[in-house]
């Protein structure tokens, strides 16, 4: 089994990893042209070490090579920032965490988004007690 993640990761790391898991294992060349407003060849291959290194990535060499993939699935990942955002923003209160994101921008939460969230509450509200 992999080590957990560092929860700290800058936005750029955040972009690689956008990357990754929407294309795939990835060079640091695919990387690189993938991004926006990418900084230079070499940093991208730092980030891709530290991301390595905080237990985001792996990698196989593919000759000359490294093809870097994420190690967690997608959800696991964003459930440890998200996390992290609950942690360092809201006092890690979920409550506080699911009203900031319901006043976003409340044109957005259609009949059926709201049906679907009840649904997950209530489901919550069974597995608790």
């Amino acid at each position: 089994m992999g080590k957990t993640p560092h929860l700290d990761i800058s936005r750029r790391e955040r972009q690689i990893m956008l990357v990754i898991y929407e294309h795939g294992p990835s060079t640091a060349q695919d990387v690189l042209d993938r991004l926006p407003e990418p900084p230079s060849y070499s940093a991208v291959r730092t980030m891709l070490r530290l991301l390595e290194e905080k237990g985001y990535l792996g990698h196989h060499q593919d000759g000359p090579r490294y093809v870097y993939a994420a190690i967690q699935p997608r959800e696991q990942a964003s459930g440890l920032a998200l996390q992290q955002v609950v942690r360092t923003f809201f006092d890690n209160s979920t409550e506080q965490a699911m009203a900031a994101l319901l006043s976003l921008d409340p044109k957005e939460l259609s009949d059926s988004t709201l049906t679907r969230l009840q649904a997950l509450i209530d489901h919550a509200r069974q597995e608790g007690h």
